[in-house]
């Protein structure tokens, strides 16, 4: 008697596209349905503290970009080797880490943006943004998931924060990153269109104006409704 030998085989999924549909939301939609600041009301504090200026603020949300990636990252690939008792302890050891590097690297090459920083990078240790993608994210994902999601989430708190800043220092100080649009306007149209500048849009209470009245639009635009 003949024995056949029956074959198996085994048909191989496709693997998914770098940015496929699903992974494309990782970016997507924390810039507007999901928003960290306007939606979440998360990082609050740092997107009223820094955001006097577009150039202090481009370095921080730099920054914040830089450390969330890396983070996620890193615990993605430790996952599955972290105990559950002290996975908040190893997330603070890893954001601690990288929120150093930048320190150390604003030190050594942009120091006046780093006495104006200082204190705000420091704060990206304790920010709820990073440490809930850690959480809710990257411990139970693999690492190029986790990158994307790192990253749409920093990319959504930095277009936040630019866009506050953008309009606090035209509003506060006539200027954008440093450049006098005011009196660029006043040369070139003459001074019977000199524009006056608003002291308030540099204080907190000009932060929370801006970011409210985003907050205001964005949730207008999407329907979003608090329950």
């Amino acid at each position: 008697m003949s024995t056949e030998t029956a074959q198996t085989t085994e048909v191989k999924q496709p693997a998914e596209a770098l940015l496929s549909k699903r992974r494309k939301k990782f970016i997507t939609d924390p810039l507007v349905d999901n928003n960290p600041i306007t939606i979440q009301v998360l990082g609050i504090c740092s997107a009223l503290a820094v955001t006097t200026q577009m150039q202090p603020t481009l370095v921080m949300a730099i920054s914040v970009i830089f450390v969330m990636v890396m983070a996620n990252l890193t615990i993605s690939l430790l996952r599955n080797t972290i105990p559950s008792r002290v996975r908040i302890i190893v997330q603070l050891a890893v954001v601690a880490t990288l929120v150093t590097l930048v320190n150390e690297i604003l030190k050594a090459f942009a120091f006046d943006m780093y006495k104006e920083l200082s204190v705000f990078i420091g704060l990206i240790i304790t920010n709820c943004i990073v440490m809930g993608r850690l959480e809710a994210f990257a411990l139970g994902n693999k690492p190029y998931d986790s990158i994307l999601d790192g990253f749409g989430s920093a990319l959504g708190y930095s277009w936040i924060i630019l866009a506050v800043a953008f309009f606090r220092e035209l509003l506060g100080s006539g200027s954008v990153f440093g450049v006098p649009v005011y009196e660029t306007v006043s040369g070139i149209f003459g001074e019977e269109f000199s524009l006056a500048t608003n002291g308030l849009m540099v204080s907190p209470v000009g932060a929370f104006i801006i970011l409210g009245l985003i907050i205001w639009v964005q949730r207008t635009k999407t329907g979003y409704v608090e329950h």
